[in-house]
This record gives C-alpha cells, structure tokens and sequence, in this order.
C-alpha cells in the first residue's frame, strides 16, 4: 500500500501478554511481522520479576487469554494465585503452540520509533543502531515495564548487595544469616517480606506509605478443580470481560445504607475477607468506590484486622493506612501481616525522613543508622506512561511522545494516540484498570478489526481526530472524579495516578469507568464506520500518470460503503 517497501507490515514491542495477544492476531490477518523483546525470553514484567514470592493478584482462572477455541489447553496454573514462573511458562506455551516464536528477537531493546509522513511508515530503531521499518506500529510495552529507579543519594558507596525487585537476576540469591533491608511496602515489598522473614538473620523494612493488604488465601490447584476450570474456561472468561474491572466475581446488590445493620455488614465484609483477594472489595459493599460511609466502614474493618494480627501495637499502627481503602491498589498478602511478629523483623517509618544509603547500609535523615548486608530496592513503577516515555517516539512533524505526554497525557480509549498514525499503542495508558489479560483480549480483537478494514480497503493511515480525544479525556475525567479517591489518590501517591514519581503530571493513568463501557466505546467506532478517526488511502506512486492523480483526502465514503 505504501510507495516505497517496508521490510514488515508490523512491528510489536515486548512479548508480555499484550505482545503476545498482538502477534497471534497480526498473523491471522496474513500480515509480515517483526517482534523485539528486551528480554531473553517471553513474559515481559512476567520475565524480569523473578524476586521471591511473585506471583499474581488475579485468580488462575482469569489470568488468561481467551482469543481462540482450544486455548485453554494452555492453561496449567498449580495455584490460585500463579506464580511468577508458572505465569512465563503459560506465555511461553500460547507462543509455541501458536508457532510465534520464530517472529521475536530477543535481547533487543528499542531506543526510537519515528514516523515519516512523505512515506507513511514507521522506523523503529534497536538500541545498537539498527533501523527496521513498518507500517504499523504496535507499542506493547505493557503498563509496569519501567521500573522506579533508587533515588537514594550515597547508593555508589555501600559495600553490601543490592538488587532491585522489577530486574531480578536468574542466579540464585543467598539470604542466610544475613541483615536484609526491603525498602517499599507496595505489591512488590509485600510479597518479597514474607518470603525472607524466615530466612534473613534480620529484616528490616522501610516504610514510606502503608498498604491496605488484603489476604490471599492461595491454594494448591488439584486435578479435580483443574478440571472443573478447564470446563468452564471460555465462560469464565466471558463473564470477566463484562466486570468492571475485568473479574469473574459478582456484585451483591449490598450497600452500606441498604444494609443498615452494623453486625450484617460485619457479616458482609467477614465473608468477603475469608474468601480472600479481590472478593473483598468487588464481593461486599458494591458502593466502596462511590460511597464515603461505606469506605469508612471497610476502612476501618482493615485496620482493626491489622490490630488483630501483628501483636506489636506500634508495628500495627504503623502498619494501618490512614487514607481512604482503594486509594492506593490493594494488594494479595500471603501471611505479610504475620511476618512482622516474627522477633527478626522490624518496621521503619520514613513516611517524615529521607534515607540515604551509605558504606554500611542505610541512615535517616533524622540520624538514625541501619547496618545491613543487603538492600533490596521495591520502589514500585513509573506505570502506564513509562516504557513509551524512555523510547524516544516521534509521530507527525517530529512530534515527541514523551514530551505530548508530559504535556497532556491524551489517547483514544488507551488504544490510538493523536499524531502519530498507524501506532497502537496495546495495554497502556487508559485503558480500564483491572485485570489486564481479558482488558487485552477485548483490546487487541479491535486494532485487528481496525486493521484488517484498512487493509481490506487500501487505506493508508489511521489517525484518530482532536475532537474524539477531547470527548474521549472528558468521559475518562467524569468516571475517576465519580469515585471516592480522586482526590486521596494523589495524597496517597498512588501508582495509578502517577503520583509515585517526583515530577509526573498527577491524572488517571487508567480508566475507571468499567470495562464494559469502555467495551462499548470501541465497538462503537467500529459499527460506525471509524466515524472518530482520519482515514487516509495510499498515496500514489511516480508510475502513475499526473492526469489520474488524485490527492490524499480522509476517505469517509468508502469507510462508510465499507
């Protein structure tokens, strides 16, 4: 379709679920395609996460994909909650059943994407120098690739390990008899903790803001459940993509005023607790998120669980948030309250201090010394934004991402950028907040419907209109302000909004209007015709007689016959 050849249709970056997603329906369209991956294998985050104890927060059941019949023989989770290798190996069967492995380099990180308008393609350029060229590019860097990197003055100077949980090396790491410092109590910190609690001769965890931890109740998955699973996988799955947040659990038509009695609410959240996860807040009160009473009262049932479980009345006052619950993503902890009554560990609050790291471990601004053997940094993600950020991405007249983004952080429905055509970007800013793998499914099956319209009517270029980001930012805007943490967000420095970055625009990185209306936001488009978006069909080639030239124009009437 275009002037001059480019050596693929596509390219894809990053092999986590979204690459994964993107590849198999590249190739059911017939299109050429190129893979670059960073890592040396599949999984992405799933790749380089190898701290102890990582593992997911969705249930094996919805920690799946769902594209095609007979997938589910894919799935083989051991656990409820899969853990970080189980997790790559899944990735890693869907590729090689799929034959897609043989599309991906691997050890190759990309440092530019640029878009030519005189030849409407795209160059996408490796970090070694190397320039390869397409028509579209598909951005799957994931939303939690980049990680936050330490910010600690002195860190050059401390004799001791470091590691850093989000690029955790292969090689088995020694914590016996060791002073250990975690540093970050988010997800990340709280799974890590439990796991070197019994281990580590001391540890010593830096606190900066409390978590509301959930607990997880993980099992081991036996051959009787994996059956009943495996029986109704595309049910499951079908059911999740019409949650809010992505999840095959149920509203219970409970809320606080409804409800009324303070002991049936008791009741309510006791269930939900026991249950475990993300039960808590999805399978209770359904007005958690919109209603403060309600908020309150869940609050406030943590906190006194926290009360409950670490014996230690400074540790558990330490240890209980003091925001709105949902401010901040709650995460699964499997006996992460519990660690902190072992005699070894300690709990430091530097929600008031700076730290700085020095010869011998850690000291505070307010004087006080941590001598440690090693340190491992849990500083969470620069989310959403990061990993196309770090790239030096460049659309229309050299337009920077980066700096577009730092400006105004504007898309489409997560999925098209305004001034970059032909670049989808898949699992990344904007798109619902919940549990990526069935956000993806429904994601990736409409930039292949959108793909394949182009094609089939030799459209050049797909951009989407200033006038569809506005009303598109607006709703987004609406649905975050309609929930309770809007603001407490912020406060908290929540991930989600971008607050755990010094320097970062404060907005909702994600949408929080569910995801079946944001379902509905890209079917509509693709039921009238892209109506929101400039198509453009190919430009013509010097072959072609002046006479019959025609110029370049948004072509609403095919879209429309089409």
């Amino acid at each position: 379709m275009t002037n001059k050849t480019t050596d693929y249709d596509a390219i894809v970056v990053g092999t986590g679920f979204s690459g994964v997603r993107t590849l198999w329906e590249l190739a059911q369209l017939g299109l050429s395609m190129k893979c670059f991956e960073a890592g040396s294998d599949v999984g992405g985050a799933w790749y380089w996460n190898r701290y102890p104890g990582a593992r997911t927060d969705s249930e094996a059941w919805v920690y799946a994909m769902n594209f095609v019949p007979g997938l589910k023989e894919a799935w083989n989770y051991s656990e409820r909650y899969p853990s970080q290798g189980e997790v790559q190996q899944y990735l890693g069967r869907v590729v090689d059943r799929f034959d897609l492995r043989k599309h991906i380099e691997f050890d190759t990180r990309i440092a530019a994407a640029s878009y030519s308008e005189d030849e409407n393609r795209w160059t996408i350029t490796t970090a070694s120098g190397v320039s390869t060229t397409c028509r579209y590019f598909l951005a799957a860097t994931g939303p939690l690739s980049i990680a936050k990197k330490p910010p600690f003055a002195g860190l050059d100077k401390y004799t001791g390990e470091w590691y850093q949980a989000s690029s955790w090396p292969e090689q088995k790491i020694d914590f016996h008899g060791k002073r250990v410092a975690v540093i970050g109590t988010g997800a990340t910190g709280v799974q890590i903790i439990p796991k070197l609690a019994p281990v580590a001769r001391e540890l010593t965890v830096f606190q900066r803001t409390p978590n509301y931890v959930l607990p997880g109740r993980n099992y081991i998955i036996d051959e009787h459940q994996a059956g009943d699973i495996k029986r109704n996988y595309e049910g499951t799955l079908t059911r999740a993509s019409k949650h809010p947040f992505g999840l095959a659990m149920t509203p219970t038509g409970n809320t606080v005023k409804d409800v009324a009695d303070p002991d049936k609410t008791r009741r309510i959240l006791d269930a939900g607790w026991e249950c475990g996860g993300f039960h808590f807040q999805f399978e209770t009160l359904d007005d958690l998120f919109t209603n403060q009473q309600s908020n309150d009262v869940a609050s406030e049932y943590v906190r006194q669980k926290i009360r409950a479980i670490v014996q230690d009345p400074t540790k558990a006052e330490l240890l209980c948030p003091k925001y709105p619950f949902l401010s901040k993503r709650p995460p699964c902890g499997h006996f992460y309250y519990e660690a902190y009554n072992r005699p070894n560990v300690n709990l430091v609050d530097i929600s008031k201090d700076n730290i700085e790291i020095y010869e011998n471990g850690i000291r505070t601004s307010s004087g006080a010394e941590y001598e440690c053997d090693m340190i491992i940094f849990a500083l969470g993600y620069d989310a959403a934004t990061g990993a196309l950020s770090e790239m030096d991405v460049r659309g229309k007249q050299g337009k920077s991402l980066k700096d577009f983004w730092a400006a105004k952080l504007d898309t489409f429905a997560g999925v098209l950028v305004p001034g970059f055509p032909n670049m989808f970007v898949v699992c990344g800013p904007h798109v619902p907040f919940g549990n990526m793998p069935v956000v993806l499914d429904i994601e990736v099956d409409w930039i292949g419907k959108t793909i394949r319209h182009l094609e089939e009517n030799k459209i050049e270029t797909i951009e989407v209109t200033q006038q569809a980001v506005r009303r598109w930012s607006a709703h987004l805007d609406d649905a975050f302000k309609a929930t309770l943490f809007a603001e407490s967000a912020r406060d908290s420095k929540a991930w989600f909004v971008g607050a755990n970055i010094p320097g970062k625009a404060i907005s909702p990185l994600f949408y929080f209007g569910g995801v079946p209306t944001w379902a509905d936001w890209l079917e509509s488009e693709t039921k009238t015709g892209w109506a929101s978006m400039e198509l453009f069909p190919p430009r013509v080639t010097e072959a072609v007689d002046e006479n019959s030239v025609i110029n370049s124009q948004r072509v609403a009437d095919v879209t429309a016959v089409a």
